[in-house]
């Protein structure tokens, strides 16, 4: 198989996860710690993912798709290494850059081109690489005489094409993406759609591409997952 032959850039490895929610308020302190002394747990464990594991090459357009509460918002924030699994190990090798929660290292009193800077740093740039990157993630976001003006002032979909442009203009190695995100008018859905043909081009790209939509998985992607209540139950790759 030619695709192992292929550096593996994200391997997942028996990924558990659980949410503690708790059973009832314990009216109180006292309460709480009658409780404890009696053994009984404020708690209930959610399971939220169970046993996870499978791997991505390098120039993968990888497609995790699962509908809402399945659990593939939490697997991708544990590829992002925002939550920490409970059991199993996530090995990255290369650069991840994650546009998987809006305004997440957006700041809005700060203007357009700033947090531009500050969404660079987030992710690990220096000054003189985002310096670089800076006309183009403009220029895509279609935002150039924006740019000077407070986020605040921006309409939602002005906000959503700038972390959107900044995401996909950073030059990483592997880019995870929340496709109900992606949204916008259709002249920029159109110019994402061509972004995305042009990267499955590139064989050092890779993309993880998180949604509930088959169409998008058809469209785009060389091989996906299928989450069921926190578990893999599909695979399949073309």
């Amino acid at each position: 198989d030619v695709a192992d032959e292929r550096p593996v850039v994200l391997k997942v490895d028996h990924v558990a996860k659980s949410f503690r929610l708790p059973t009832e308020q314990a009216s109180g302190l006292k309460m709480a710690f009658l409780n404890w002394t009696k053994g009984i747990k404020g708690y209930t464990e959610q399971k939220v993912l169970r046993d996870i594991s499978f791997e991505v090459h390098q120039g993968d357009f990888f497609g995790i798709v699962g509908r809402n509460g399945s659990g593939k918002s939490t697997l991708l924030k544990i590829i992002s290494q925002i939550y920490v699994p409970e059991q199993g190990t996530v090995d990255v090798r290369g650069k991840l850059v994650p546009f998987i929660e809006l305004g997440v290292g957006f700041n809005p009193e700060l203007t357009g081109r700033e947090n531009v800077y500050l969404n660079g740093a987030l992710l690990g740039f220096t000054r003189d690489e985002i310096a670089a990157m800076y006309d183009d993630i403009v220029e895509f976001a279609e935002l150039g005489e924006f740019m000077d003006q407070k986020l605040k002032n921006y309409s939602s979909g002005m906000q959503v094409r700038l972390a959107f442009s900044v995401a996909i203009k950073a030059q990483g190695d592997i880019l995870v993406l929340d496709e109900v995100l992606a949204v916008g008018d259709e002249a920029f859905q159109r110019k994402c759609d061509n972004f995305f043909s042009e990267v499955k081009k590139d064989p050092t790209k890779t993309v993880i591409l998180v949604t509930h939509s088959m169409d998008s998985v058809k469209k785009y992607c060389n091989k996906a997952i299928l989450i069921k209540n926190g578990e893999i139950i599909e695979r399949g790759d073309k």
